[in-house]
């Protein structure tokens, strides 16, 4: 018995870091379709922004939900309007101008910071069930994951922002014919959903090693897990992390955690197989 609840504890926990993971994709993906392949290294500028701001007094809780998605954000807006805005509807040279852009932050990084793997102490402590015995930052993860699934559907379900952003992504022309500038859109839309990923990575980074490379680890999952959502942005976000993090922590128990991760990449293979349009496509289509 206490075996299975600290199993279902791994399982939530895995199911919560891959919602925080592909969060900030699915605004940016399933929104905008912008396939935004320095996904992971926004997910790791939030990581080194918690971690230095940390190293430099600031309080942790300050640092992950305050300072690593402001920054990241930020980020996000010189790169928005430096480089994005120019290629909105060229999905190639969106690929290709992100893949640089990745290449250039991790070298960047490195520069800086060096190889060596950073992090930040694991704030809150831990507690036992029976001869186990866990963290309560876990139980913290998850109950983020459920927050700010329900802030993001907040927002775009009932705020005038969140209409105004669906509106112009389904139609800028008629926006842009109602008074809304797209291109604002565009970039706050950009800015929100890059500082969501800026949160997450400030909330893995304790459980993580932070180094500059760390993105790449995440950037396939978050990818197949958005893809393998559908169009519905959270629904379908969420239904596909919540397979997919099962699948994965059930084949890392039972094998190895190296297993467990191409166990997630041949599930997603058959679901994409299946269910070509996604699992929204196929249960959650009116959903958001």
């Amino acid at each position: 018995m206490d075996l299975a609840a600290i199993l279902a504890l791994d399982v939530l926990n895995g199911v919560a870091s891959l919602i925080l993971l592909c969060t900030g994709l699915a605004v940016i993906f399933g929104m905008m379709r912008i396939i935004n392949l320095a996904h992971g290294e926004f997910l790791m500028l939030g990581a080194y922004a918690t971690v230095v701001s940390t190293n430099a007094g600031v309080n942790i809780w300050v640092a992950m939900l305050v300072v690593a998605p402001l920054f990241v954000g930020a980020v996000s807006l010189v790169v928005e309007r430096c480089l994005i805005r120019f290629l909105y509807g060229r999905l190639v040279d969106t690929m290709l101008a992100t893949w640089g852009l990745s290449l250039f932050i991790v070298g960047l990084v490195t520069t800086i910071y060096g190889n060596t793997i950073q992090g930040v102490p694991t704030p809150l402590g831990g507690f036992s069930i029976g001869a186990y015995r866990s963290s309560l930052y876990t139980l913290f993860l998850v109950a983020m994951a459920v927050l700010l699934l329900a802030a993001v559907w907040a927002v775009l379900r009932y705020t005038r922002l969140g209409l105004i952003a669906r509106a112009t992504m389904q139609n800028p022309n008629m926006a842009a014919a109602l008074g809304v500038s797209p291109n604002r859109v565009y970039m706050a839309t950009f800015a929100v959903g890059a500082a969501i990923t800026g949160l997450a990575g400030g909330l893995l980074a304790p459980v993580s090693g932070v180094v500059p490379t760390m993105g790449a680890a995440y950037v396939a999952k978050a990818f197949i897990t958005v893809v393998g959502g559908g169009s519905a942005i959270l629904a379908g976000t969420a239904s596909a992390a919540g397979l997919f993090g099962f699948i994965n922590q059930m084949a890392a128990y039972l094998t190895t955690p190296v297993f467990g991760e191409v166990t997630l990449f041949v599930s997603a293979i058959i679901l994409i197989r299946v269910l070509p349009q996604g699992i929204s496509g196929r249960f959650f289509g009116r959903s958001l």
